[in-house]
This record gives structure tokens, C-alpha cells and sequence, in this order.
């Protein structure tokens, strides 16, 4: 994983930066308190990955201030989950943004270059699981990865799948959206070599009650490697995914 503190250690022993700079540079506050939020600035450091703001419940101001917090602290690229359009736009008022209005996604700074180990696949079962999938793809991008779409390639037309085997035998993470009974994740588990994140949407009819059906058959899978997040939680499948796409071989 690209760790900033990992760099910054390698950075002292090349004597690019001295000692006392990289304990300033250690020493500084781990969170900043703007009073109706405690902005991590140490996440990164940490787990590689810079705080995600989310932005179901939140004003424009709120998320504003945020934002401007985190990039006066050397953060280039914001992602903000759950957004909707009028806040989008009263936010882009303030701070330059690129809003995806399908993945209800917006981004302010540039996509980083692709780093992972491979690519990460996103697949859905229908049209309908398509918002939950955008999430996750461009949560994965947002993070550094190479990301390959197959949409509408559900149970129902089995034979829609099987002419990707080559994406998914190429994948070295698949994130697999279903909603209805859930059975895209298995089937997807039982041919792929790498692991499988499920992600049940609440797309369905009635009994399949906002999505717990196809969670209880995820859950249940008999195909091994497949783990399950919960529903409609594109942002977690594809954070989940850009941690597996980043691991390094550990001693």
C-alpha cells in the first residue's frame, strides 16, 4: 500500500529529507477539530488512505469546510459518497468538482495513475444494479486502480457471463452486484481464481424485502472466496477491492 509514512523513512535514509524534518512532519497534529467534525489527518498515514467524506446528512457548508481542511493538509484528491445533485452543485459553488450523478460520487482533484496488482473487476447482474456499481467502480478508480465494468450479466442469461470468462479469469479482485436472489456472486465464485466481493442491492420485488434476500444468498454461497458487504454499499466493495489490489508480499 502506498504509505506516506513508509516514504517518508525511505525519503530519510536517501537524505532527501533530515531527521528533523520527518519528526515535524510526524509530530503534527493527528486530527483537526472545525467543531461540528474531527477531520483525520493521520488516515492516510496509517492505512494508506485518506478519509472519505460522506455526504448523506450533511450541508454544503459542512461538507465545504471539510473538504477545504483536508486539502490544506496536502490532500489532492477528495472523494464524497452519497451525494445528491443539489448539493453537488452548491458545493461546486465553492470548490471545483467532478460529480457522477449515477454513483451519486463526487471528486475533487484529478484520478491518481492505476498502481494496483491488476485489475478490478465490477460486475452486475442487471441494468437496475448499475448506481451500486458505479460507486464501487469509481470508489476503486478514485483509489489508484485499473477497473473493468461488465454490466448486465445476471443468472437469467447465463450465457451473457460466459462469454467474459476472459475478464474474469484476468481479474485479481471481482466485486459482483445483484440484486433480486443474489445468485450472480456464486456463480462468479465458482469460476474465478481471484477473490469476490458481493454486494446485494435492494433491487428486487417484494419478497426480496430491500435486499435481504439476495444478502441471506450471498451470505450462504456455497462457492468459496466470496465475501459479502452490506446492501447496496458500493463505496465498501470497492474500498474492500482497492485494499486486496494493493496488497504487498509481507516477510
Amino acid at each position: 500500500m502506498d504509505n506516506e509514512l513508509k516514504h517518508l523513512l525511505e525519503d530519510v535514509k536517501a537524505g532527501g529529507v533530515s531527521i528533523d524534518e520527518a519528526i515535524l512532519k510526524i509530530k503534527r497534529k493527528p486530527f483537526e477539530d472545525i467543531g461540528f467534525a474531527k477531520v483525520d489527518l493521520h488516515r492516510k498515514a496509517r492505512q494508506g488512505v485518506s478519509e472519505v467524506i460522506f455526504g448523506a446528512g450533511k450541508t454544503p457548508e459542512q461538507i465545504c469546510a471539510i473538504a477545504e481542511t483536508m486539502m490544506q493538509n496536502g490532500q489532492n484528491t477528495i472523494l464524497i459518497t452519497r451525494l445528491d445533485e443539489a448539493q453537488a452543485d452548491a458545493v461546486a459553488v465553492r470548490i471545483p468538482l467532478k460529480y457522477h450523478k449515477t454513483a451519486r460520487i463526487a471528486v475533487i482533484g484529478d484520478f491518481p495513475e492505476p498502481d494496483g496488482i491488476g485489475t478490478i473487476l465490477v460486475a452486475t447482474g442487471g441494468t437496475s444494479d448499475i448506481p451500486v456499481a458505479e460507486e464501487a467502480a469509481l470508489t476503486a478508480e478514485a483509489l489508484g486502480n485499473r477497473v473493468n465494468r461488465l454490466y448486465d450479466v445476471g443468472v437469467a442469461g447465463l450465457h451473457r457471463l460466459m462469454s467474459h470468462l476472459d475478464d474474469i479469469m484476468g481479474a485479481s479482485v471481482i466485486i459482483a452486484i445483484a440484486g433480486m436472489e443474489g445468485a450472480l456472486a456464486s456463480v462468479i465464485g465458482g469460476m474465478a481464481d481471484c477473490p469476490v466481493i458481493a454486494v446485494p442491492t435492494s433491487v428486487g420485488y417484494g419478497a426480496s424485502f430491500q435486499g435481504l434476500s439476495a444478502l441471506l444468498s450471498m451470505l450462504n454461497s456455497c462457492a468459496s472466496g466470496v465475501s459479502v458487504v452490506n446492501i447496496d454499499n458500493g463505496f465498501g466493495a470497492g474500498y474492500m477491492a482497492n485494499m486486496i489490489n494493493h496488497m504487498e508480499a509481507r516477510r
